[in-house]
């Protein structure tokens, strides 16, 4: 075990491993502690098609193609009967067609065994318990259950830790957010009736005609994930324990109520609430904050992973800079680049709880051309500036509503 490293990261998940993966590549002497024991469950299974370019750039992505996960070639939204089919074969952004739907106890664990098998040392069921910054280095109290305590002396420390958010709560950084309460209560299923061929791997998002949303991922395990978000007040209306709740309210949207029809609960229904979070400032001297660590908004565009990977592409850029001795600045390199991604998905969330997404989705004249570049931002792609529907989100999709509404009243 080392006590002394370039870099120490917490956390062992995508956001970590491929943070590690990077460092390594340059030669850094690395530790990662994860206070969890792979494989584990969490949420967050839908990847998207940007992740692949960020995989393939940390050397992630042949051991992650090894898995033979099923193929996700875009979304599809209904409402109904009415659908709006998104296929990453067209979108505006040059990038990939296709990603993965990842069971991630498997997804994580692959990444993890990928980094260690480079030599990474990575330190399971260890905890961080404190952590203070001198001139020369980070001192970062370091603890597994029953043993005792060590610390670790760190050039920088990069927070990886996800829903754990440690340096966070440590550093008194968490801020409130801005987005209302929501809940999400799901589980794994078998007996799921999907589509044939392509279609299989898509993604499904069904609006509960009750104001809910509610997801069905599809896995190559033959399990699938489904799960319904909504407010605290929605769930109130459907009392019950956790399965007899989740399943009365899957059934009670025509589309949902039609796939899963035959399913079976792999596990008691879990429940998260008030999941969306914030901070203050997404880095300091001699630490940065990666993926959920910094600010996670909400499940429904997938957005989890690909903003972790492409954080911790980022992060462990501009640290091979700063550690190689260049001037770097994390505000301008990391903060402000990581920001605009988070806040062009920000606007789409909004966009979706505020109705003027489902307006745009179901409109009976789409435009082609705008439904191509609002399917690159549904692929990932959040930094293409030359894309209108990201470098100007909210106002090009306030307007699009507004047209969109017009022209249903005058039809």
């Amino acid at each position: 075990m080392q006590t002394e490293v370039d870099v120490l990261i917490i956390g062992a998940g995508p956001a970590g491993s491929s943070a590690a993966a990077l460092l390594q590549q340059q030669g850094f002497r690395l530790l990662v502690v994860e206070k969890q024991i792979f494989p584990r469950f969490v949420i967050g299974e839908s990847l998207l098609p940007h992740c692949m370019d960020l995989l393939r750039e940390a050397g992630l992505l042949e051991a992650v193609e090894a898995q033979q996960f099923i193929q996700k070639c875009g979304a599809v939204f209904l409402r109904g009967n009415e659908t709006c089919n998104f296929d990453f074969s067209s979108q505006f952004t040059a990038g990939w067609k296709y990603t993965f739907q990842v069971p991630r106890a498997d997804f994580d664990k692959t990444l993890a065994d990928a980094v260690a098998a480079r030599g990474v040392e990575i330190l399971y069921q260890h905890g961080v318990t404190a952590v203070n910054f001198s001139p020369t280095h980070a001192a970062t109290t370091i603890e597994k259950p029953g043993v005792e305590k060590f610390e670790v002396k760190s050039k920088f420390v990069l927070d990886c830790s996800g829903y754990g958010r440690v340096l966070p709560r440590l550093l008194k950084l968490e801020e409130p957010s801005k987005f209302p309460a929501r809940e999400a209560l799901f589980t794994h299923i078998t007996g799921d009736l999907r589509p044939a061929d392509r279609e299989e791997g898509k993604i499904w998002v069904c609006l509960h005609p009750g104001g809910a949303w509610i997801w069905i991922i599809p896995f190559s395990n033959g399990k699938t994930s489904v799960g319904v978000v909504a407010t605290p007040e929605f769930f109130r209306r459907y009392p019950g324990e956790p399965e007899v709740q989740l399943r009365t309210i899957l059934m009670s949207d025509p589309n949902a109520a039609a796939r899963l029809a035959k399913m079976q609960f792999v596990f008691p229904p879990q429940r998260i609430s008030g999941y969306a979070c914030s901070v203050k400032k997404l880095f300091g001297d001699k630490f940065a904050l990666v993926g959920n660590a910094t600010e996670f908004l909400d499940p429904v565009f997938s957005s989890g992973v690909t903003l972790a990977l492409a954080s911790a592409n980022r992060a462990a850029k501009v640290l091979t800079r700063q550690l190689h001795g260049d001037a770097v600045d994390w505000q301008t390199e990391y903060a402000d680049h990581i920001m605009q991604g988070i806040n062009t998905f920000r606007a789409y969330v909004s966009a979706w709880y505020d109705d003027k997404l489902p307006q745009i989705f179901f409109a009976a004249n789409r435009n082609p051309d705008i439904m191509r570049q609002i399917c690159s931002v549904l692929a990932g792609y959040v930094w293409d500036k030359s894309n209108p529907y990201v470098s100007q989100a909210d106002r090009a999709l306030g307007l699009l509503a507004k047209i969109l509404k017009s022209q249903t009243r005058e039809d």
